[in-house]
């Protein structure tokens, strides 16, 4: 009979890629996970992977397992946690992380029907950027990161939410305040204001100005939005946000431009590790924010 134990060490070899990868990951010795791997190929009659390949592959047989693992585990994993939380009324804790500098004002209306659809569930809404949230992910700190940048890997999953466009927004006095829309050299030698990051990682860098080959004037840093939107007001600079928050940068008298014709659109995706506890939590936090996402999409 194939247990759990062999479906735990499948997923192992997968996620590590070698025998002496998979034992650390199930703190047995290498010689212990050997016998256990050559019991369920006794079992079934059939090797689980190719012997020496380089990366470890799996055989057909041993492909139909990893499938088979993948489907239980999480709802062997997710039921035990159901059975320690005890009762159904008591208050479980949800981490989430914004892969963005740019706020999550948005937020606040799933905030709320999540808080009227899930009363039981906390959400702690956490400063994350960059790597750093995406590791905080996978080293079980949080339960869900919505990024724009997912990170190819074996644990953790992503969920494709909605797109978004990217805006310039500049002061009314900037000369390009009566255009619709901006072309790249429209941009040449302009001051860039963002936040604190490297001019190869902004978003009108690397997908916009960089393809064109065109040079930026001065990059200047901003930690706080409303003082970053200020700045521009005052004609310091340029900058783009997510056209979730424009609304915002009109009332501060600024003009939002559209990046090219057909705008500068990027995808946002809700990361959670396979192994996660409380996916139907993360998946009903999922539904509501890709409802939130085509809302956003509306033209400003």
């Amino acid at each position: 009979m194939i247990e759990l134990r062999h479906l735990r060490t499948l997923v192992a070899l997968k996620e590590s890629g070698s025998l002496a990868g998979a034992a650390k990951k199930r703190f047995v010795t290498q010689s212990a996970l050997s016998h256990q791997i050559k019991e369920l190929e006794t079992r079934i009659n059939s090797a689980i992977f190719v012997r020496k390949s380089k990366p470890l592959t799996f055989t057909h047989e041993g492909s139909r397992l990893l499938n088979l693992a993948e489907e239980i585990l999480p709802k062997v994993i997710e039921t035990e946690s159901d059975l320690k939380r005890g009762l159904e009324g008591e208050v479980q804790q949800f981490k989430l992380a914004i892969d963005s500098h740019q706020g999550y004002r948005w937020l606040e209306p799933v905030l709320a029907q999540f808080k009227q659809a899930v009363p039981q569930v906390q959400i702690e809404v956490v400063t994350r950027t960059g790597a750093e949230a995406l590791n905080a992910l996978d080293a079980g700190e949080l339960d869900i990161v919505l990024t724009s940048t997912p990170t190819p890997g074996h644990t953790v999953s992503y969920q494709h939410l909605f797109d978004y466009e990217i805006k310039l927004l500049v002061s009314k006095q900037h000369p390009l305040a009566s255009k619709t829309v901006a072309t790249a050299n429209d941009l040449a030698n302009q001051a860039i204001i963002s936040y604190p990051a490297n001019l190869a990682r902004l978003d009108i860098y690397k997908h916009f100005l960089e393809p064109a080959g065109v040079a930026v004037g001065a990059h200047k840093h901003c930690e706080l939005p409303h003082v970053l939107l200020q700045r521009v007001a005052c004609n310091d600079g340029v900058t783009t946000l997510p056209s979730w928050s424009v609304t915002e940068a009109q009332a501060l008298g600024l003009h939002a431009i559209k990046l090219g014709n057909e705008g500068l659109k990027k995808p946002l995706f809700g990361a959670y590790r396979c192994d996660a506890t409380n996916s139907k939590v993360i998946h009903k936090w999922l539904q509501l924010v890709a409802q939130e996402g085509l809302k956003l999409q509306r033209p400003n």
